[in-house]
């Protein structure tokens, strides 16, 4: 099991590079943000709140079964937040 501290930076770097592709897209096509690309914006900074929840929740009964089923989540919220970047 990674650490925690490496796990909440992980999601915070798998985020931020999402977020940071869509502001690179709308620089490079439209030069100012559209629906869809603060909707996904949005979205990217939900699943963050999410994630970093379920990392703090200490009321699970095994831990590290949980941490390890929020890095699948993780990358399970990353590939589709990159398909939907790919999409615009």
């Amino acid at each position: 099991m990674a650490s925690i501290k490496n796990l909440k930076k992980d999601i915070n770097f798998v985020m931020g590079d999402i977020i940071e592709a869509v502001y690179i897209h709308e620089m490079t096509t439209t030069g100012k943000p559209t629906e869809q690309s603060n909707a996904l914006i949005d979205e990217a900074i939900a699943t963050f709140d999410s994630l970093i929840v379920k990392v703090n929740d200490k009321k699970v009964e095994n831990r590290k079964a949980h941490l390890k089923q929020v890095e699948k989540d993780l990358e399970a919220a990353a590939i589709q937040l990159v398909e939907k970047v790919n999409a615009l």
